[in-house]
This record gives C-alpha cells, sequence and structure tokens, in this order.
C-alpha cells in the first residue's frame, strides 16, 4: 500500500511539474507579452524551482565521454562486461592508457543511489587506470525469478568480479560497500585465490560504527531489527518488472537523507531562484546537476538491506568477529598481502571518524608498511569521493599508493 501510494502521489507531481515548467517557459519568453512584465522573471523562476523539485528521476548515464592526460585528450569507451541480474560490471577505458595501466576495481554503494553518483571518482581515476564499475541494478527492476539479493550474494558478486578482472588489480571501496569489499578480500586471502586485490582502498566506510557514532548510526541502533523489517519494507508494485519482490523503497531513503540536512536543501533551492532571477544560469545549472542526481534513487532487495543493518550496525560482526559469510567466520587476519588504505573526511556526518580507519586495525596479519590512513581536512562525506577536493587532493594519494604496490600481471580477456 505504501508503494502504491507514493506511485499516486508522483504520477500528480509529475502532472504539476510538467505544467509548472510550461508556465515557466511562457512567462520567460520574450516573444510573449508576459516576459515584459517585471514581475514575470521571478515567477516563471519560482516555478522553474518548483518543476525542477517535482520532476521525476530514472537512472542517469555516465556520460564520461573524454579524459585528458597531460595535456591530451582521448575518447573514452564504456563496456558492459560481466551482467548479472543484480548488478553488471563496466569497463572503462581510454587509447591514452598504456597496455600495463593499472586495472581498479571502482565498488559503488548499494545504499539508494546509482552507481553514476561516483561519476567524479570514475572520471578522475580513469586518467591513470583501466577502471571497473560495479553497477547496481535497482531492484524493482529484477524479476523474482532472478531469486533473492542478500549480503552474502554481496560478497560473491565482488568475487566474481575480481576474477574476471583477473589476478593483479586494485579495488576502491565508497561508503558502504567497503565492508563486505573488506570482507571479500579476507575471504580471497584465506583461500589463496589468485584473483585477490593488490590494493583495497575504503573511504567513508562503516567498518566499525562505534567509532564517532552519527545520526545515521544511531537511528540503526535505536530501533530493533523488526521495526525496520515491518516499518520501511514494501513491496514492488504491478506496473514493475521486479513486482512482488519486497525492497526498501529508493524514495524513502532519499526522505531519510533530505530530513537530515533539510535546513541546507531548502538553502540550495533558495540560491537556485535567486540564480534563476539574476539569469545566473551557470551557477543554476550547477545545483541542478547535483539534485538530478541526488534524487535519482532506486529499491534495494530487502534482505540485503536488513542483513546490512543487523550486521554492520548494530552486531558490529565485522569489528567483533563474528561475521560470517556462507556459514564460514571471515577472518580479517588473513589478509595478509592486500595493502590497505582508509580514507576519512574531517566534516564527514554519515560515516565518523575512525570508522574506517579501524580496518588497520582489524588487520592483524598485514604488516604496518603496507596500512595507510588519510584524514582529508575540511572534506565532508561526498566531498571525499567528488568535487575539487577529491580530484587534486586525495585522488593523488589513491593513485600513489596503486602505483606503490602495482605489478605487471596476466589480464583475462573479456
Amino acid at each position: 500500500m505504501l508503494y502504491t501510494m507514493y506511485e499516486l502521489n508522483r504520477s500528480w507531481m509529475n502532472a504539476a511539474s510538467s505544467w509548472a515548467s510550461i508556465g515557466a517557459e511562457m512567462l520567460g519568453n520574450p516573444a510573449l507579452p508576459f516576459g515584459y512584465n517585471g514581475f514575470s522573471p521571478v515567477i516563471a523562476s519560482a516555478l522553474e524551482v518548483f518543476a525542477h523539485a517535482s520532476a521525476n528521476y530514472g537512472k542517469p548515464a555516465f556520460d564520461i565521454e573524454t579524459a585528458t592526460v597531460d595535456g591530451q585528450t582521448f575518447p573514452v569507451t564504456e563496456a558492459i562486461v560481466v551482467h548479472k541480474p543484480f548488478g553488471n560490471l563496466l569497463r572503462f577505458t581510454h587509447t591514452g592508457l598504456p597496455a600495463n595501466a593499472p586495472r581498479l576495481l571502482i565498488v559503488a554503494p548499494m545504499s539508494g543511489h546509482f552507481a553514476t553518483l561516483l561519476r567524479g571518482t570514475v572520471a578522475r581515476m580513469i586518467e591513470r587506470c583501466e577502471v571497473y564499475v560495479t553497477d547496481w541494478a535497482d531492484a524493482r527492476m529484477v524479476p523474482l525469478s532472478a531469486g533473492e539479493f542478500d549480503l552474502d550474494d554481496y560478497i560473491d558478486y565482488l568475487i566474481d568480479y575480481f576474477e574476471h578482472i583477473g589476478p593483479g588489480a586494485h579495488a576502491l571501496a565508497v561508503c558502504q560497500p567497503s565492508v563486505p569489499t573488506l570482507a571479500a578480500a579476507a575471504i580471497m586471502a584465506d583461500t589463496k585465490n589468485a584473483c585477490r586485490p593488490l590494493t583495497l582502498t575504503m573511504m567513508g566506510g562503516p567498518i566499525d560504527t562505534r567509532e564517532a557514532p552519527t545520526s545515521v548510526n544511531d537511528l540503526a541502533m535505536q530501533r530493533p531489527i523488526e521495526w525496520f523489517r515491518h516499518t520501511v519494507i514494501a513491496t514492488v508494485p504491478l506496473q514493475y518488472p521486479g513486482a512482488g519482490r519486497r525492497v526498501y523503497p529508493g524514495f524513502m531513503q532519499l526522505a531519510g537523507f533530505m530530513s537530515m540536512n533539510m535546513g541546507n536543501h531548502m538553502q540550495s533551492h533558495y540560491h537556485l531562484f535567486k540564480h534563476l532571477v539574476a539569469g545566473d544560469g551557470e551557477s543554476a545549472d550547477a545545483t541542478k546537476a547535483f539534485y538530478d542526481e541526488y534524487r535519482s534513487v532506486c529499491d534495494l532487495n530487502a534482505s540485503y538491506y536488513l542483513q546490512t543493518v543487523e550486521e554492520v550496525f548494530q552486531k558490529h560482526s565485522l569489528p567483533n568477529g563474528t561475521f560470517v559469510h556462507r556459514g564460514k567466520l571471515v577472518d580479517l587476519g588473513k589478509i595478509s598481502d592486500t595493502a590497505l588504505l582508509a580514507v576519512e573526511g574531517e566534516r564527514d556526518d554519515i560515516s565518523g571518524i575512525g570508522q574506517t580507519k579501524a580496518a588497520l586495525h582489524l588487520a592483524t596479519g598485514l604488516a604496518e608498511t603496507k596500512k595507510q590512513y588519510l584524514l582529508a581536512p575540511e572534506v565532508g562525506h561526498y566531498g571525499i569521493f567528488n568535487g575539487s577536493r577529491w580530484r587534486d587532493q586525495i585522488a593523488p594519494v589513491l593513485e600513489d599508493w596503486i602505483a606503490r604496490f602495482d605489478r605487471p600481471a596476466l589480464k583475462v580477456v573479456a
């Protein structure tokens, strides 16, 4: 019923958004008499803000067409190299990369947003690396015939991806996937899998949420798992391929994130209104581009979501040494040759300082020379992997870390 009511409301809002957009165009058109009214630009700007805020957003495209390296520009090729029901593996490359360029698997969060949230991350790392990205599927688009998907499946997917890329790859996990990627590295080390990553960089990840807990962590701890099961889980309506699948809807996660910083979001839209009135199209487009991505959300399979809440945020299974994959205990002490880099933002309000760094202490079998920690000053959660500080301050550290441990390896042909 919850999902159906949302879809009904979304239909109404789409109609209102369309009418508001038409009205904005009419009032702002100098060829029409409305354009000569002194209040027309103000009203048109208000309608445009409303139209943008109430529009429906689907899955965005990466749209990374070129990469500039040492002053030269090269066309970028994007391809699906592994297809799975709950997530494809994408590869980004360009002709300017040497044959022995490092291969980097970027593990995108499965937390309500699409992998394109890491567009800036991919665009920066493609300059020097052959980049692979986990492109997780929207659960409402996955038929029930594809089966379930939980945290165990997530780890299995990662191991399959590493095996496709082949020996000698590197990994970058952004936020939520730090936990399953670290677990995958430990499992592959324990089984002596030749395709285990040479390095693993974790950025803003909830390895141990007991360190500097944030409001996100507090919410997970304040409610029993049954509350989440009965309150935030819904059934996909009939109009989608995944009809009947139990999911944590993306619109609910977006509402939660928006409510955390409602004042900032309102201020951003007020600034958008002022930019439109003033005719500052560049600033207005920048704000629109951010919210186009931010409001593009997807559903999470219920089993995966509930297991993540319970194991990561409530039981703290990984730091407590009780994390289990397919019935077998995951021992982080088995990691002995995958170098670990932990990156945190000084102003991160989602993963507090120390939560990602905890991974370095938990990897007891890894030499200290293969561990590094970076605290990015004045950087929030999204600034860790997007924006100027990511490009100019954090990415160079990651590139140096990869180069330090990279070694040529035979590539697996797709």
